[in-house]
């Protein structure tokens, strides 16, 4: 089964589009703020259809939920090929929407399902690493494909086309899934039970501290990184407009081979730090400490971004945010194992579910605030146009460490 888990985290993360979908955006002529708005109305479809998601997952079929998720990506990944008017790519963000909320905790809640089954419990920070790892793998060989495709098409809408192949053969993989893994299922819907099941759930995301603590981490984390992360692709095209690199080519097949040089070497890092993650919390004592120095480090970052953003330094920023990724990368499997210690069986995927929830509300608001940021610095002329993101980063994350008692395990 730990193949199969690989295969899918390789699979899931052929997204050929990733690094090209603010460039398609700008290319479109879109605002960051516009921008900002259809990133903030995917996180609100994620935020309705999550936490019912996780509720179908854990009482009706994991393996179900996860095929309907990537279902939607390719009806998704369609429509953002398709589409042209700003309003359209509204709906191509609520089928992406869909596939997110369908998937995000479930197969989470499935290794762990499988781990239990198998008496490895104990392994489940290196475990989920290992496989995460295999999703970040699966980025960096998407990279090369993507990268070659904008070359050849000097497209960035076509590799949308491109992405649904690969989610095909996953629906191909879900299908060879066991059957113990789609967990306690029900042969009839009954929405009074889905209630209660739901409503069970979120009284014990919010009574039990540990949780508690957990949901507000993740929403600091995960929230802002997913708002700032994608500001890598612009900075990375202002860099190639300033340094002598493929000056024989266009700028789209400029953009797209250094994006394509970046985000291989990132995805690398990424695969290699969600492997030795279990080093962090060996190194630091725990996984409460190893949190913390995590922390510490996503500060340093944010804060650098900040100054040198602001000065325009844009390829020191460029290494910013790879190391942004990688802390991120570092970090996750230790919050889902911190998850997992305080979640039942019965309720993982919910309770996982209601974590990526808190992480989408963060996010509705962090995307549409630092579009507007960037666009009025942008306007004002007040330094380098994108180091709001770094501020209102190191912001977030000073918060955290000065009130997050995150060493306290009672």
């Amino acid at each position: 089964m730990l193949a199969r888990f690989s295969i899918y985290g390789f699979l899931k993360n052929q997204r050929y589009y990733e690094p090209f979908i603010i460039l398609l955006f700008l290319e479109r002529g879109f605002s960051f703020t516009q921008i900002g708005l259809l990133v903030a109305f995917r996180e609100i479809c994620i935020n309705v259809f999550e936490v019912p998601s996780g509720v179908l997952a854990d009482m009706y079929g994991r393996r179900r939920c996860m095929m309907i998720s990537f279902t939607a990506y390719i009806i998704s990944f369609a429509l953002f090929g398709f589409v042209q008017i700003y309003t359209h790519f509204f709906a191509a963000m609520f089928f992406f929407a869909i596939g997110e909320a369908f998937r995000t905790g479930t197969h989470k809640a499935m290794i762990f399902s499988w781990l239990r089954l198998q008496g490895r419990l104990d392994e489940k920070t290196r475990i989920y690493g290992y496989t995460r790892s295999w999703s970040k793998l699966g980025s960096a060989f998407s990279i090369i494909i993507a990268t070659l495709f904008v070359i050849f098409t000097k497209n960035y809408s076509s590799v949308f086309y491109l992405s649904i192949v690969p989610y095909i053969f996953g629906l191909v993989n879900f299908m060879y899934y066991p059957v113990e893994l789609e967990g306690p299922v029900r042969k009839e819907v009954v929405i009074s039970d889905i209630l209660d099941h739901l409503w069970t759930t979120l009284r014990i995301s919010i009574s039990v501290r540990h949780l508690r603590r957990l949901i507000a981490e993740s929403m600091a984390f995960e929230g802002v990184f997913e708002a700032a992360k994608d500001y890598l692709q612009p900075v990375i095209k202002s860099t190639v407009l300033v340094i002598p690199l493929f000056v024989y080519m266009e700028n789209t097949r400029r953009s797209a081979i250094v994006v394509g040089m970046v985000y291989f070497a990132l995805h690398l890092l990424s695969a290699w730090a969600s492997r030795k993650s279990h080093r962090i919390t060996q190194y630091a004592g725990g996984e409460e400490p190893g949190a913390s120095l995590i922390w510490k480090g996503v500060l340093f970052v944010y804060l650098l971004l900040a100054v040198v953003l602001y000065l325009k330094w844009y390829y020191v920023a460029i290494a910013g945010f790879v190391a942004l990724y990688v802390m991120q990368n570092l970090w996750r499997p230790i919050l889902i194992s911190r998850f997992d210690e305080y979640a039942t069986e019965t309720h993982g995927a919910t309770v996982l579910s209601v974590e990526s929830q808190a992480k989408s509300v963060s996010t509705i608001f962090a995307a549409p605030f630092l579009g507007l940021a960037v666009d009025f610095v942008t306007t004002h002329g007040f330094g380098g146009e994108f180091w709001p993101v770094g501020a209102v980063g190191a912001a977030i994350a000073f918060i955290i460490l000065a009130t997050v008692n995150l060493h306290s395990r009672h």
